[in-house]
């Protein structure tokens, strides 16, 4: 089936990878601009860490942890110029100096290389000053070129001590960027970056479309579809290796693979046998088995966080809703999901379990399309985004944000926004649009 029979309003969310991406101009590059905070944030000094080795650091471990800490708008950092002293470690530390200055928490450590050697120790100790008590501390070893990575465990450490929420600063995300020479000639490109758009990373050029990345479960591979045959097929590619092998080949369209929280297998979308279906392929024996079966459109699975069942959407009763159903179950066991809107799509559970994200367009007469979350036990409905073309939410692994694709000024961007609607974060491009963002599972 051609994709463009699916119905008019949610065709854009199929292929508008396909399409829109043609006005990309060039290489994207991603850097996080807050967009909305919490009223209060949490005051927090972070004093600059110490070097401690010979010549010149090539990063500010410190200023990792402050960015971190403000990205994600719960937290405001005290302006190096305000302190009152400089400490380096816990005798250091007088905690009435940071009680004038109206701080909650402190963290000061130092970095070290012994010479000769190609690794550097990074020590860090973080104060509750309210109660006077030191949190946590310990030593992190690891080359130069991780410092970057140990300053954002640094940053989980701290985000998880004082909100009680691990911290997901160590993620990466996926997106899918294009470069637009003329109307025939197009590069798309597969692209990894830390959570914040830092050290991006090409993990899949081709001069045909590229869509649908998703993470495995050990972070360690990506499944995505690509048309570089000339028909969309599911490939899967070994992030650090960059092997990659095809996993179908069936007729028509091959789409949107998920993986199952185990690992062992996908999700996917197939319309070899008329209309698009949700099928579930075993990746060591690759045996297929058809979940849903039925003459509409079902597409855009995810599963639940147990992996017992799949959530999709359907425009069996003539717009499309999102349901659930069992893996194995008989095809009539379906349970609806939304009713209250008048498009439902591109759902997927938070950890919980109970809270469904997805994509939600509130009226026939309404144009928006925005992130919004249902709980399913209470039937509560929180709309999180007030833009207007919001697509493909991917959900961080701690559960605390989304990540999501819109329009700003006319131009692809990727937007965050976290589960209770109050703390908002943009990745704009410097030039040309991104879409369709995969949010990591924690990664080691």
């Amino acid at each position: 089936m051609n994709p463009c029979k699916l119905f008019p309003d949610c065709r854009r969310l199929f292929i508008g990878c396909v399409l829109s991406v043609l006005a990309f101009t060039a290489h994207a590059e991603l850097s996080i601009q807050i967009t909305q905070g919490i009223d209060n944030p949490i005051p927090i000094a972070v004093v600059p860490f110490a070097w401690e080795g010979s010549g010149v650091i090539s990063e500010d471990v410190g200023q990792i942890v402050i960015n971190d800490l403000e990205q994600v708008g719960e937290f405001r950092a005290l302006s190096r110029s305000n302190m009152l002293s400089m400490p380096n470690e816990e005798r250091e530390v007088f905690y009435r100096d940071w009680r004038i200055l109206a701080q909650d928490y402190l963290l000061v450590g130092k970095v070290n290389r012994a010479p000769g050697s190609q690794l550097v120790q990074v020590q860090y100790e973080f104060f509750d000053i309210n109660r006077e008590m030191k949190l946590a501390g310990e030593v992190l070893t690891g080359s130069v070129a991780q410092l970057r990575d140990i300053g954002h465990a640094i940053s989980n450490m701290v985000f998880e001590q004082v909100t009680g929420i691990p911290g997901a600063f160590t993620s990466q995300i996926l997106y899918i960027v294009s470069e637009f020479y003329d109307a025939e000639n197009s590069d798309f490109r597969l692209e990894r970056a830390d959570y914040d758009g830092a050290r991006a990373q090409v993990l899949l050029e081709s001069r045909e479309p590229i869509m649908s990345p998703s993470w495995s479960p050990n972070g360690q591979d990506v499944a995505y579809v690509s048309f570089e045959t000339d028909l969309p097929r599911i490939y899967i590619q070994n992030i650090a290796s960059g092997q990659r092998r095809q996993i179908t080949n069936y007729p028509n369209i091959n789409s949107s693979p998920v993986w199952s929280p185990d690992g062992s297998k996908l999700a996917i979308v197939l319309s070899k046998d008329g209309s698009p279906d949700i099928y579930v392929q075993d990746l060591t024996t690759n045996q297929l088995m058809r979940v849903t079966d039925h003459p509409s459109i079902d597409t855009e699975p995810s599963w639940t966080p147990d992996g017992r069942s799949i959530v999709f959407m359907s425009d069996r009763t003539g717009q499309p809703q999102i349901y659930q159903m069992e893996v194995g179950a008989s095809s009539f066991n379906v349970e609806r999901l939304t009713y209250d809107c008048f498009q439902c799509m591109k759902a997927k559970f938070l950890p919980d379990g109970v809270n469904l994200v997805h994509v939600r367009r509130e009226t026939r007469q309404d144009p928006n399309y925005q992130i919004a979350i249902l709980n399913i036990e209470t039937l509560r409905v929180i709309t999180l985004t007030d833009t207007s073309l919001d697509e493909s939410p991917s959900v961080a692994p701690n559960g605390s944000m989304i990540m999501y694709a819109t329009k700003f000024n006319g131009r692809g961007v990727l937007d965050a926004v976290s589960i209770d609607g109050r703390v908002k974060f943009r990745l704009p491009s410097s030039q040309g649009d991104v879409r369709e963002p995969a949010w990591s599972p924690f990664l080691n």
